[in-house]
């Protein structure tokens, strides 16, 4: 685990970084952020989680794709745009804090119990299923283009092996924009220049933005930390298993969601979408088994490296919608897929009350989105005459709360049921 720095480090650094890079750099290209700048962040902040976590967590932090579907709601709400979206994320980044400084005092067991399965993966399957017509309505610009980009996926995942395989993304997109290139939808006048890439300098400062405030961005945005709480637990989870430690106790909970936060935080106050700990670099510790966390501080440096070449940030700027629109698609899709493992995994029992809160939630969630979308009709719960609970965000909330009803209701009819049977036995 601590093993002294080598050039072996950098190639497994490297490697690390190819598994991120793709998605950190997708959610800025969908919702407007810099890429440059989410690049910073991701290095920049998995630098302060490692420093919280004593350097004992090997893992790397990227750009979250939970924030997706409410980011493009803030972005797009009068009066919104991405600073006040990059305000929402630096608060719930700051709740995050806050719940770290009072987890110890919480078993993982109570918060289980508040957050189940069956509250958190119908929270999960909202975000994805609530962002699929923004794939859609990327991939019109050319459905030829977007097809064969989403074909790219399924093959490399069917085919591919190992890395190959965990870089499916990233693979697909270079070759949906060689295919875009074919077709001459790629701006410029030849294949190798290219306007934004002849624009770009080869070394810039990224482009950084200060966060605005206000409430209804803040209230579309916080109630996502329910849905990323869980998800940051299994993430910790799973990469403990696969290093063989218990990371839940040493460095604990609480200081990985303290350097979660921070580093959400950070990137919220640069400019950059919310940072959250990636399964692909968890994969790459299982396929290398080489369990060292200065790898993953290596790549942070690379990442920084990288948010500082123009260049790069001009190549990603000429990546045509409709690539983007097949990829959303798998990615999309995927996220719905990992609440419905979710719910799966935690072998969620479908009784009555569980299955009456998923489909309340889903029905909330998803009704109201797409009312919103396609019918212009805005129903939620109106706090004040700006600010309208809706979507993800009445969703979480009703399922806490009717699930905590429900809990109650069935309970105590479980114990009627229970005395009787007593009695009569009796």
């Amino acid at each position: 685990m601590n093993e002294k720095f080598s050039a072996k480090n950098l190639v497994l650094g490297l490697q690390h970084l190819v598994a991120m890079f793709g998605a950190t750099v997708l959610v800025p290209i969908l919702t407007g952020f810099n890429p440059a700048v989410a690049l910073l962040a991701a290095g920049i902040g998995t630098l302060i989680f490692h420093a919280v976590t004593k350097g004992k967590v090997p893992v790397f932090l990227g750009s979250s794709f939970s924030f997706l579907g409410v980011i493009f709601i803030v972005r797009d709400m009068e009066g919104g745009g991405l600073a006040y979206a990059q305000g929402g994320i630096l608060v719930a980044g700051l709740v995050y804090v806050l719940i770290s400084l009072f987890i110890g005092k919480v078993s993982i067991e109570t918060i289980r119990r508040i957050l189940p399965a069956h509250v958190i993966g119908p929270m999960i399957m909202i975000i994805g299923l609530t962002l699929l017509p923004v794939a859609i309505d990327n991939a019109k610009a050319n459905l030829l283009i977007a097809g064969l980009t989403l074909l790219y996926v399924v093959l490399i995942n069917v085919f591919g092996k190992g890395l190959i395989k965990q870089m499916s993304i990233l693979l697909a997109v270079i070759l949906g924009y060689v295919t875009a290139m074919i077709y001459g939808m790629v701006s410029g006048t030849s294949l190798i220049a290219f306007d934004a890439i002849k624009e770009a300098s080869w070394l810039a400062m990224p482009e950084m933005t200060l966060p605005k405030f206000s409430l209804p961005a803040i209230l579309t945005i916080v109630p996502v930390v329910l849905a990323v709480f869980m998800e940051h637990i299994g993430d910790v989870t799973t990469n403990g298993a696969v290093v063989g430690q218990d990371f839940m106790k040493d460095p604990g909970l609480k200081r990985t969601l303290l350097g979660d936060g921070l580093a959400t935080m950070f990137a919220a106050f640069i400019g950059g979408p919310a940072n959250t700990t990636y399964g692909e670099n968890t994969s790459v510790l299982a396929i290398t088994k080489n369990y060292n966390p200065l790898n993953l501080r290596i790549a942070a440096v690379f990442a920084i490296i990288l948010a500082l070449v123009g260049k790069i940030g001009g190549i990603l700027q000429t990546i045509p919608l409709a690539v983007m629109g097949g990829i959303s698609m798998v990615l999309f899709g995927m996220i719905a897929w990992i609440g419905v493992r979710l719910i799966k995994n935690e072998n969620v029992k479908f009784n009555f009350k569980n299955v009456t809160v998923m489909v309340v939630m889903l029905a909330i969630g998803l009704g109201t989105s797409y009312l919103a979308k396609y019918a212009g009709i805005n129903l939620g719960i109106t706090i004040t005459e700006s600010v309208q609970l809706t979507g993800l965000s009445l969703a979480a909330i009703v399922g806490v709360v009717l699930n905590f009803v429900l809990g109650l209701f069935f309970k105590s009819t479980d114990a009627v049921v229970e005395s009787v049977v007593t009695e009569k036995a009796n």
